[in-house]
């Protein structure tokens, strides 16, 4: 099994990492995150920055 990592940065800061995440939606602006150990989380004005397959990390880029 495969989990990424998600780090989403707000005005080019690291604001907040998941970690062993397994399920990424996007619904509109908001990402909706699952893990396998913590509550599911949501993250508002959202958009993916880019993926790493390789290097199973995800980069969101939040806005406001």
């Amino acid at each position: 099994m495969c989990q990424m990592k998600v780090v989403v940065e707000k005005q080019g800061v690291e604001q907040q990492r998941y970690e062993d995440v397994t399920n990424l939606v996007v619904d509109g602006s908001t990402i909706k995150i699952s893990t396998l150990f913590a509550e599911a989380a949501e993250v508002k004005n959202a958009a993916i920055r880019s993926i790493d397959f390789m290097g199973g990390l995800v980069r969101l880029q939040q806005n406001g």
